[in-house]
């Protein structure tokens, strides 16, 4: 899929300018290439371009690929020599029914805005795993309909998550409403920046501030993000919601 490639290669592009026009380093942020929807080859193909990191929403259809894709092995099945092993990322909302699969099978969570799941993840995460990567999702504006913990929320919730087995707190993950323009979407931004900032000072694993997408990132960047999450640009265009019988995901 050349496509793919090609779409890695300009989204990388436009990160590297976004870096450049705020004075970052380019190896400062990284890319996670939100794959829910497409198949296996299709993750297949942006890996073998060179991308190693995945995020998907629906946990079922995750899982399906990972066990489909388990058997790569650092390129050498594939002809990609020096290839990063596949880093699976969950960044959809989690039921409780569902948190054993995401414990056994993904290496981080963006999406955990409640105490109750982050128990579960850790409690059901196997014994010889690495622990569990954790971002807690922060509902950065407010939005009524959106996911994620209040801000005054944040420091209890985050205080529970670094004491629990097998999961490591790494940052913050934030969706904000869409923007009209570059100054409009810096506001959430930088209220982000400055919780993740807030948490980082309290914990000294946290690094990870995700925010940004496709039509975002540059202000992402701008603001600090240190992980956007990038589908459709490498992709394609998705199934509409109502085509697939579900609801719109975090890509």
């Amino acid at each position: 899929m050349t496509m793919i490639s090609d779409n890695l290669q300009r989204v990388q592009v436009q990160m590297r300018t976004a870096c450049q026009a705020s004075g970052r380093d380019f190896a400062s942020v990284r890319l996670l290439a939100v794959s829910k929807t497409f198949g296996a080859d299709a993750v297949l193909a942006a890996w073998q371009a060179g991308q190693n990191a995945f995020g998907e929403n629906y946990i079922q259809e995750a899982v399906d690929k990972i066990r489909h894709l388990r058997g790569l092995e650092v390129g050498i099945e594939n002809g990609v020599p020096g290839a990063q092993p596949l880093e699976w990322h969950c960044i959809g909302p989690i039921q409780s029914n569902k948190t054993r699969l995401v414990a056994e099978h993904f290496d981080w969570v963006h999406s955990v805005e409640r105490f109750k799941i982050a128990e579960r993840l850790s409690a059901q995460r196997p014994v010889g795993m690495a622990p569990l990567q954790i971002c807690l999702q922060v509902n950065v504006d407010g939005g009524e309909n959106k996911s994620g913990a209040l801000p005054a929320e944040l420091p209890g919730l985050a205080q529970q998550v670094v004491a629990l087995p097998g999961l490591t707190l790494r940052g913050l993950m934030c969706i904000p409403e869409p923007a009209a323009d570059f100054e409009a979407a810096t506001l959430p931004f930088l209220a982000a920046k400055a919780l993740f900032e807030q948490m980082r000072a309290a914990h000294p694993s946290v690094d990870t501030l995700s925010m940004g997408m496709s039509a975002d990132l540059e202000a992402a960047i701008h603001c600090g993000s240190t992980m956007v999450r990038v589908g459709s640009a490498i992709f394609g265009q998705r199934a509409a919601p109502s085509a697939l019988g579900r609801a719109p995901g975090q890509g």
